[in-house]
């Protein structure tokens, strides 16, 4: 029996290289993604805490300056969450498109992988029939010579 040889393997191959590469990227973006909301997180917990001090600073003596710095703390605060926000969102974005390569890599190569195994259950058809045809002949052939000796 002759050894199965894909006759496209190697666009299956680099298939399966674009899918590990869509894979990695895939784990970047999410990790990325990660990071970003962490940094959101961060925000609102430092938000929280510019919030508290300023209810101190209104419950103490009212001091102007104290007073004004609290409210521009909170006024930075709120423009960095908003700015983060904005790179949460490209973030999911980018997973997003990530996932879509992911999920079209692996479709183009899945798609490859039965076209591969259907050229192999022809080829093994293929043998089977090589196979039961000099089966065939060896029987008439061997039919033939008993014959040929008792005639």
């Amino acid at each position: 029996m002759a050894r199965f040889r894909y006759s496209m393997q190697n666009i299956l191959n680099i298939k399966e290289k674009m899918e590990t590469q869509a894979k990695q990227r895939f784990g970047e973006a999410k990790r990325n993604l990660d990071l970003e909301e962490e940094a959101l997180e961060r925000l609102f917990l430092m938000k929280e805490e510019i919030e508290e001090n300023a209810r101190k600073v209104l419950m103490g003596e009212l001091d102007v300056h104290e007073i004004e710095d609290s409210q521009m703390s909170r006024i930075i605060c709120d423009e960095k969450i908003a700015a983060q926000k904005v790179r949460v969102s490209e973030a999911e974005n980018e997973l997003e498109k990530a996932r879509n390569e992911l999920e079209e890599a692996v479709k183009e190569r899945k798609t490859h992988e039965k076209l591969k195994e259907r050229q192999f259950d022809e080829y093994v058809r293929e043998e089977n029939r090589a196979e039961s045809k000099v089966i065939d002949e060896l029987t008439t052939y061997t039919y033939g010579q008993k014959v040929g000796e008792n005639g």
